[in-house]
């Protein structure tokens, strides 16, 4: 089309019709680079993590121990565990850091991190990793306790994060426009949630981005229009978990196979683990460890192992 017709087309239509249509051409160049930039900064991100991680590791050389690096969700119950381990084993220190499943997957590969942490299933190029299952967690779907929501399906839910349904209305709850909120790509909850719940389906661009679950709580926790995900062992009482297709988010329903969104906690190690790291992890799969994990919320797991 050239200018002089365009210009005709223009005079035709309304100032509102005018505006919505700049509205359009405008929204799909930001959303062009915004999944172009997005995708630069997460890679970005991932390697200032391992630099970080690295100089970490340079400051600490004085003491031994090791590095537990990667899921957010996996990292508070890692912090958990290596603090019992600490109390046995005074004189060796493990330090514990966050930064997603796929920066704990580099940084393990990479031997940054004598273990990485993942909360996701490996994909194939990953499955050379060294990987032991130390528990299974749910993903609850989360809503402010004032909420009056109790249930939705698996649809529901996949329409609601996709913004197909943008008020609490369609839902039959009290009018207000729906506050989504998810986390950054690169997390292994996210991961996890693409493949269990939106399948082919995008999560929404308005969004609210999230770096950990204690974040997403928080956000949810203080607004009564937004929903969320996180683990399930971190579900407190700021938050309220909804049921899914008329099953409880609960452990009894995960070890019952009964609730439908359940993922793996992973530690991953580039071969069978040694030293320090094979003492941490049989102690991570003793039944004490194991019994503690399920008092946290997690669902303990007979010792399974695979490596590449």
């Amino acid at each position: 089309m050239n200018s002089k017709s365009q210009m005709t087309n223009y005079k035709k239509m309304t100032p509102e019709k005018i505006l919505k249509s700049k509205q359009k051409h405008v929204g799909h160049w930001i959303r062009v680079f915004g999944n172009y930039w997005g995708f630069r900064i997460w890679n970005l991100g991932i390697f200032f993590f391992l630099t970080l991680l690295v100089f970490t590791m340079g400051c600490q050389r004085d003491k031994a121990g090791i590095t537990v690096a990667g899921s957010t969700s996996v990292e508070p119950f890692a912090e958990l565990l290596a603090e019992e381990y600490m109390r046995k084993h005074p004189k060796i220190h493990i330090y514990t850091q966050g930064g997603g499943s796929t920066a704990g997957i580099e940084a393990v590969r990479s031997g940054v991190a004598q273990i990485g942490m993942s909360s996701r299933h490996l994909s194939a190029k990953e499955k050379d990793l060294y990987s032991v299952m130390i528990a299974k967690d749910a993903i609850a779907v989360i809503v402010h306790p004032k909420n009056p929501a109790k249930d939705l399906s698996l649809a529901k839910v996949r329409e609601v994060f996709a913004g197909k349904i943008k008020n609490w209305k369609e839902l039959g709850g009290k009018p207000g426009t729906i506050i989504l909120v998810t986390r950054e790509e690169g997390s292994g909850t996210r991961e996890a949630f693409q493949k269990m719940v939106m399948e082919k389906d995008a999560i929404a661009l308005e969004a609210l981005v999230q770096d950990s679950n204690g974040a997403i709580r928080q956000v949810v926790g203080g607004d009564p229009n937004a929903i969320g995900y996180i683990s399930l062992g971190l579900v407190n009482e700021k938050v309220k978990s909804l049921n899914i297709s008329g099953v409880e988010a609960t452990s009894d329903n995960v070890i019952a196979e009964k609730y439908a969104l359940v993922r793996p906690f992973l530690f991953l190690f580039n071969g069978p683990p040694t030293g320090e790291a094979k003492s941490f992890l049989e102690f991570v799969m003793s039944p004490k460890s194991q019994k503690l994990l399920f008092k946290e919320g997690l669902v303990p797991v007979l010792a399974k192992s695979s490596g590449g």
